[in-house]
């Protein structure tokens, strides 16, 4: 992947850096390897156990074969290159990552080739490729020292416990010998209990021979992993072979060096190994780079269902962990995975091979890709991972994976899996493998599932056996297959038969027509070697384009959102972190619907912000390679118009340059472009380069030191390779001072550049603490940065300042934002753990906390004390009684629900809960102030333990109180829910009580609960209720029995027990026979109710809630405001009819999840209801001396009745058609109104009508109806607006609007209207 960054530097274009030769230095003789002890005393003070007997006692238990010993790097070729320093420490350290490995004679010795990777601190990459093999120790201080070992080991052993304990006992990983093949391993049980039956013997330096494992290692800037793995095991051949290689091995190993070149930019190159030439080659400027280990192996290692969820987890940055007993493997799939993420960089610590020293660095609290070598029989559950939340886990020797528990699927992931394992098959390797994925599951840790591990792993053999494809059908196998078909007379006729019948033995036909076209091609000059590398580039290429074809398809429309706001490339630095680069809501909108929970995560990554860094930067400096790879192919999409009809569906599109991306290489392969030099003898004394076999010869330094001084290649292409790299290393600078550049990486790339690659060498406490520190100061600026994210994409205005367009926030990036800062708390929780227990670490806290809690409650009566200030605050709330503030109280709901299943769970549903009431950093402050606790639970160097950080994060968390979440309601929408309501009458007009029985209906954006009678005299009641969501109105009555049925409500109030969110309901009239409208039951709609009066004080930065609901003013009928004399004028009532059809409009254009009530715009507030309410009231003769007060509802009812009697006299006839059926509909609408059973006053009616007619768009005919009627006169003044022909066409124009949107209504208004 980085390929194209790592050997692009000013690098000269040498193929390989450094040949160098890691094992055991006969001088210092058996060294304990001091790093393996050093885990072993990190791993006991993480334990809690004591670590010094650690590091003493562990190893006498140990066979001594089975201990580690320090490899020391035995030479390297050159001393050092100047654009590549060598690292010796971390070169030894990965040569061989557990040290030096010893058998006898009676154990298998297999040579063992793995790879891996160094990362520099700017993030460059250096390659290693190893190739381990055994070689007969003849240093007799050695045996003696071994032999003693087991002397003092089997004493030990006799004296303490008897001899049947398992060798493999040991506890640590570093013991486990490294070299053992994977294979090997799989037999394990056999040959532990042989080496067990030995023991008493074990080694005798007078009857076995000792050897000794030794590693040859090539440095190289590019991962030629094929060509170096053939050049190693040539040389390695040269030194057992029992004839002598044709040349010195410094020939060899020179030519390597100094005259085999890096193959330039689309081209191949020739060299020659000790006895057959190998080939290799490099992608041209608009390929995908260069990636030469085998995706084959990675997709039959793991199932392709199981890859593209591994590559879900590393596109959306969590911690992924493999897990392998061979390094190589786990290389092959860190690569695999990175190289998918083209045109994308990991951009956090990559560690294919985690030595076993640097365990402890899976404590780091940020997202990293880092490979751990299981031991031999380890059982996964004895696993110990600091933190397991964010956690993706992979097990490539066993084929599963255990996932995080909420993340979202990658777009069209059905298809493009079937469109993966299709390519696949075309190189006939069988895609179906791999258990299927476990998310977290709770109650069964990994290791409790009812299968053992050791169970798994035979069963995996078995499906081996069954299913030879998961071994990616070798050559040799297939030919075996195929053989065994011909060879088999009754399959042959089987075959026949198929045949005669129309059936095609697809698979082996496909197969007879590869073996034969392999053997055609073999005899055409390649080798089967030559074959499969070929076959193996022709597959990595195709199954690379699908994955890059995804994203063309995803991000074709990128740079359309890139905010290109800076004028220079100085600006732009200085002020990166204020900077928006990337229009995200638009984006989003933009998309298909079935990708917005994947991309809304993904565009928050570092990964994707780099990206659009790198392209706002490519306004000023060289495009970065793979950005530049990236665009090119976009504007090829586009010039072929290939997206244009789908731009925003999500229909699949397959990936469509498959055969010419596999001409390319096939072509490189076939045609080689360079040969290198041959080998030849160099300038050396006679009797240097003496050969004796089996034993790896110490090489003439004075030779390998110093390239050839008169190399034409080596000048020509070197010079001007150098003068390009030069040119472009300057252009890289031109424009930036280096300080200004290394200020930019380290701010606007936060911490995790810089902790790319853990330092592999100095482990000293120091440094150890260093990194924590490190690690410290990133959570606290991503805390930093995430909250103010939170705040700016919620509060809006700050938003459209910068850009944004409206001011709202999406439901779903809000959803990511919560949930990614869940993620933060997670990890800053499980950073610095002394023990973890659970998978949340932050859960488990909280429950330590409870306990001692309820252990405090049991000892003492609540004290007095904490209450008083509590108490007061509610006098400010009339009617709802205190809901105290408890962190246990809320730790109790998220207990109760039985929809949550596990502790991760459990948190982000606690965190979601705080944030929702407000109390996120009141809670985690109190839960801090443990100390006690927090010092039980944390090392010294915690975050959570470093008191000035944690209070600034908490200062952050206390900024997000500024806004309104609903994160918590909005997310479980199916639990039980606990609701308080209290009806709060007028007191004045002391009829507090009623004689009649009063019921209640309460109803919320996800349902209702059903009508409530209310106990007679009782103003408060509590009802458990599936989540109604945010609430929006209440249906209040009474039966009207008894001589005191009148009842004067002043408003309702309903509470969430949970969330503490209280809505007040206004109403402010009666409800009774004979008084006001006559209503015996009235529809309230809601609005949220701030909190007290004292807390208020401190929220002057509020956002708008979405919607203000009707507040009592309103309701107090306008009859009583014109009694007032605040009669409001004709403009300010077509004022008001405007904004609110206005908002009605606005409502249905923001996306459905935002919408909120429309409830409240029809009826609330300032909704068209209420507006269209003062139209009608407006020179309305409604006051009557000595009579009832007349209605508007009266002035309809008596219209519709002259209507109904004109229909009868035939008037109606002559009218034009369309007239009469309006005139029919509107009767019908009313007399439906009045017909209902429900006991609604005339002002309920008219409400009724109006909204009515708005959903089923009539209004607009029904005005000129009211409007032509004779009654009018009777009942308007000549001044009112409704006699007034221009405003009354005016106001139909507006109403009209409403026609494009389908305005639906909640049920608690029009239940029981029969139409």
């Amino acid at each position: 992947m980085s390929g194209s960054s790592a050997g692009s530097g000013a690098a000269p274009c040498r193929l390989v850096h450094y040949f160098v030769i890691c094992g055991i230095d006969t001088e210092t003789g058996l060294e304990p390897d001091e790093l393996a002890a050093l885990y072993q005393w990190l791993e006991a003070d993480r334990q809690g156990t004591d670590p010094d007997a650690a590091a003493t006692g562990e190893n006498l238990e140990q066979s001594p074969l089975k201990r580690t010993f320090k490899s020391k790097v035995l030479a390297r070729y050159p001393e050092n290159v100047e654009w590549n320093p060598f690292d010796q420490d971390a070169v030894n350290m990965l040569c061989m990552p557990k040290g030096l490995s010893f058998r006898t004679q009676a154990e298998p010795r297999e040579t063992q080739f793995h790879s891996f990777i160094i990362t520099k601190e700017d993030g460059s990459r250096t390659y290693g490729f190893v190739h381990t093999f055994y070689e007969e120790v003849t240093s007799p201080q050695i045996c003696s020292a071994m032999q003693t070992l087991y002397q003092m080991h089997n004493a030990e052993n006799t004296s303490s416990n008897p001899p049947s304990t398992s060798s493999s006992s040991s506890s640590s990983s570093s013991s486990m010998d490294s070299l053992a093949s994977s294979l090997d391993e799989a037999d394990s049980p056999t040959t532990s209990s042989s080496s067990s039956s030995r023991r008493p013997g074990g080694y005798d330096s007078s009857r076995d021979t000792l050897y000794v494992s030794k590693a040859l290692c090539l440095i190289t800037p590019m991962p030629f992993m094929h060509a170096s793995r053939r050049f190693l095991s040539q040389m390695h051949r040269a030194v057992t072979d029992s004839s002598a290689p044709p040349l010195p091995l410094e020939s060899y190993v020179h030519n390597i060096l100094y005259e085999v070149p890096l193959p330039a930019p689309g081209r191949s190159l020739k060299f020659h190994g000790v006895y057959e030439p190998i080939v290799c080659q490099r992608p041209g400027p608009g390929e995908l780079p260069l990636a030469d280990f085998p995706l084959a192996e990675t997709f039959s290692l793991l199932g392709v269902e199981n890859l593209v969820q591994v590559f879900t987890c590393t596109l959306l940055e969590m911690q992924i962990l493999l897990y392998s007993q061979d390094y190589q493997r786990l290389m092959t799939v860190a690569e695999g995975i990175t190289t998918l993420l083209f045109p994308f960089q990991w951009q956090h610590v990559y560690v294919p091979i985690l030595p076993a020293s640097l365990l402890h660095f899976l404590d780091a609290p940020v997202p990293y890709l880092m490979g751990l070598q299981s031991k031999d029989g380890t059982d996964r559950s004895k696993l110990e991972l600091p933190q397991e939340a964010n956690l993706c886990f992979v097990d490539i020797d066993n084929h599963y994976i255990e996932l995080p528990e909420d993340f979202p699927h990658f777009p069209n992931e059905s298809e493009f899996v079937q469109e993966l394992s299709e390519v696949l098959l075309s190189f006939g390797i069988s895609a179906i493998s791999g258990a299927p994925p476990r998310t977290r599951t709770p109650g069964s840790a990994p290791g409790s599932a009812p299968s053992t591990p050791g169970r798994e792993r035979r069963t995996a053999v078995l499906r081996q056996l069954e299913d030879d494809g998961r071994n990616g059908n070798l050559a040799g196998e297939e030919l075996a297959v195929l053989e065994l078909l011909q060879g088999n007379a009754t399959l042959e006729r089987l075959q026949a038969l198929t045949k005669r019948t129309g059936v095609t033995v697809a698979r082996v036909d496909a197969l007879r027509a590869r073996i034969k076209g392999q053997s055609i091609e073999g005899q055409g000059g390649r080798t089967a070697a030559e074959e499969e590398e070929l076959r193996n580039a022709k597959l990595n290429v195709q199954l690379r384009e699908v994955f890059a074809s995804r994203f063309i398809t995803m991000f074709a429309d990128y740079e359309a959102f890139v905010i290109q706001s800076a004028p220079d490339l100085e600006s732009w630095l200085t002020n990166r972190e204020q900077m928006h680069n990337f229009d995200k809501a638009s984006f989003l909108s933009d998309q298909p619907e079935p990708y917005l929970p994947f991309l809304s995560h993904f565009i928050e990554t570092q990964m994707f912000a780099t990206f659009i860094d790198n392209k706002i930067m490519s306004q000023w400096e060289e495009k970065e390679p793979l950005l530049r790879v990236f665009d090119t192919r976009i504007d090829k999409a586009r010039l072929y118009n290939v997206r244009a009809p789908s731009l925003r569906s999500s229909s699949y599109q397959r990936c469509s340059v498959l055969k010419e991306a596999a001409q390319a290489i096939e072509q490189r392969l076939m045609k080689i472009d360079h040969t290198a030099i041959h080998p030849h003898l160099l300038d050396m004394k006679i009797g240097q380069g003496k050969y004796e076999q089996g034993f790896f010869p110490k090489l003439q330094a004075d030779v390998l030191n110093a390239g050839p001084s008169n190399n034409k290649w080596s000048h020509r292409t070197a010079t001007t390779q150098r003068r390009k790299d030069r040119h472009r290393q300057q252009s890289e600078h031109l424009t930036l001072d280096n300080d200004l550049k290394e200020k930019y990486m380290q701010e606007a790339r936060s911490l995790q550049k810089n902790l790319r690659q853990p330092k592999l060498s100095d482990l000293s406490p120091a440094v150890i603490a260093q990194t924590n520190w490190k690690f410290v100061e990133g959570l606290l600026k991503e805390c930093r940065m995430k909250t103010k994210r939170m705040l700016v994409a919620k509060m809006g205005r700050e938003a459209v300042e910068l850009g944004h367009g409206e001011a709202n926030i999406t439901g779903l990036e809000e959803n990511t934002l919560i949930a990614s800062l869940c993620d933060l708390l997670e990890r800053i929780w499980s950073h610095g753990l002394q023990v973890k227990q659970g998978k949340s670490a932050l859960w488990s806290h909280l429950l330590h906390y409870q306990a001692r809690e309820e252990k405090l409650e049991q000892q003492q009566a609540e004290s007095p004390v904490s209450n008083v200030p509590e108490r007061r605050k509610s006098e400010s709330s009339i009617g709802m009684p205190f809901l105290r503030v408890s962190l246990i109280q809320d730790m109790r709901h998220i207990q109760s629900m039985s929809e949550i299943k596990t502790d991760v769970g459990r948190a982000r549903a606690w965190i979601r809960l705080s944030l929702e009431k407000k109390l996120l950093s009141q809670h985690l402050k109190q839960l801090l102030c443990r100390q006690a606790l927090t010092k039980k639970l944390y090392k010294r160097y915690a975050f959570l333990r470093c008191e000035e950080e944690k209070e600034q994060f908490l200062f952050h968390l206390l900024s997000l109180n500024a806004v309104d979440y609903f994160c918590f309601t909005s997310v479980f929408t199916t639990i039980m829910i606990p609701y308080r309501v209290v009806i709060i009458p007028i007191k004045k007009l002391s009829n507090t009580m009623t004689t009649s029985n009063p019921w209640v209906c309460v109803s919320g954006e996800l349902g209702d609960s059903g009508i409530m009678q209310i106990p007679k005299n009782v103003l408060e009641m509590t009802f458990d209720c599936q989540n109604l969501g945010k609430l929006t109105t209440v249906q209040l009555g009474h039966d009207n029995a008894g001589l005191l049925a009148k009842w004067l409500v002043d408003c309702v109030m309903v509470r969430n027990e949970i969330t503490g969110h209280t809505y007040r309901f206004p109403c402010g009239r009666w409800l009774g026979k004979g008084v006001d409208d006559g209503s015996l039951e009235r529809v309230l709609i809601g609005e949220l109710a701030l909190p007290n009066a004292e807390e208020d004080s401190g929220r002057g930065c509020r956002t708008p809630p979405l919607q203000r609901s009707p507040s009592q003013t309103r309701r107090i009928s306008i009859t009583s405001m014109s009694a007032r004399g605040s009669k409001p004028t004709s403009a300010q009532i077509q004022e008001a009819i405007g904004e609110a059809v206005n908002n009605i409009i606005k409502h249905f254009h923001k996306p459905e999840k935002e919408r909120g009530s429309l409830t409240v715009l029809l009826c609330g507030e300032n909704s068209l209801v209420a507006a269209l309410e003062q139209f009608f009231h407006h020179g309305f003769k409604s006051a009557r001396l000595f009579q009832k007060t007349v209605f508007v509802w009266d002035f309809v009812e008596k219209a519709v009745a002259y209507m109904e009697s004109a229909d009868q006299m035939g008037d109606l006839q002559e009218t034009a058609e369309p007239l009469g059926m309006t005139c029919q509909s509107l009767c019908h609408y009313v007399n439906a109104i009045n017909s209902t059973r429900r006991n609604i006053g005339k002002d309920g009616k008219f409400q009724l009508l109006v909204c009515l007619g708005a959903r089923d768009r009539l209004l607009p005919q029904w005005l000129p109806l009211l409007v032509e009627c004779p009654v009018i006169l009777r009942m308007y003044e000549d001044t009112a607006q409704l006699r007034d022909r221009t405003t009354v066409n005016a106001l139909i124009g507006v109403v009209e609007t409403l026609h494009d949107f389908p305005i639906t209504l909640e049920a608690s208004l029009v239940k029981g209207i029969d139409l």
